[in-house]
């Protein structure tokens, strides 16, 4: 069987996103390259959170061109979890097995990539559980398992650790960490500089809307280029 062509690289080429009179995102080019880490990074109302959505297919551009390398994404090929993750009213097995579901996979399929993601991610003892009754990081947690189970590509993750405590942060981190040893390439937003750090092998820095920078993490941390980048790493406010 001929192996399906990748959908990465993931190119955006002039990309503008506009609500009315304001422009939400202006100009953006960015290549998204596969097997890395890209960290999506910049002050509050910056941007971050439109830019993920455009990416993922959520939104469209205003103008602008999003570009797959397979000439689109298939829907398998990627997959995005929300700051909140949205769980349903079943269990946490059955909030794994629901998107397989709708994939249409068949039925041993489906009970295999469950029982691995529940051992894999340490959810076993809680598979027969309400998953709306979870703690804030387990259900973060099953989102992410969630998203694991299809097999993505390409990871789109909003804020994937906001509001958890330290604990339930690095053990978010290690499932990201682990998803991008098995090859998923990671696109996430983060106010966490430590995080960011942590994570990133790419950065992508937004302002007012605006793509500032776009470099290999260890240049952007060492050596920013613009005013607002290096204002933002020093802990100024900018706006």
């Amino acid at each position: 069987m001929m192996a399906r062509k990748s959908v990465l690289p993931l190119r955006l080429e002039n990309v503008c996103l506009a609500y009315g009179t304001r422009m939400a995102l202006s100009d953006i080019s960015l290549t998204v390259r596969p097997g890395r880490t890209l960290v999506v990074m910049g002050p509050n109302g910056a941007g971050k959170s439109m830019f993920l959505r455009l990416c993922h297919g959520l939104i469209a551009p205003t103008t602008g061109r999003i570009l797959w390398a397979s000439g689109e994404a298939r829907p398998q090929a990627q997959a995005m979890v929300l700051q909140r993750p949205v769980m349903l009213r079943r269990s946490v097995a059955a909030n794994l097995d629901y998107p397989l579901v709708l994939a249409g996979l068949p039925r041993a399929e489906r009970a295999a990539r469950v029982a691995a993601a529940l051992e894999r991610f340490g959810l076993g003892e809680m598979a027969d559980r309400p998953a709306r009754l979870l703690s804030g990081g387990e259900q973060q947690r099953l989102a992410l398992a969630r998203a694991w189970t299809m097999r993505p590509e390409v990871l789109f993750l909003d804020e994937p650790s906001s509001s958890l405590d330290p604990s339930a942060t690095r053990r978010i981190e290690e499932m990201i960490e682990s998803f991008a040893a098995d090859g998923i390439t990671i696109v996430m937003s983060t106010h966490d500089l430590g995080q960011a750090r942590r994570l990133a092998r790419d950065v992508a820095f937004l302002h007012r809307g605006r793509l500032l920078e776009s470099t290999p993490a260890d240049a952007f941390f060492a050596r920013p280029e613009s005013a607002e980048a290096r204002a933002f790493l020093a802990g100024d406010l900018i706006w």
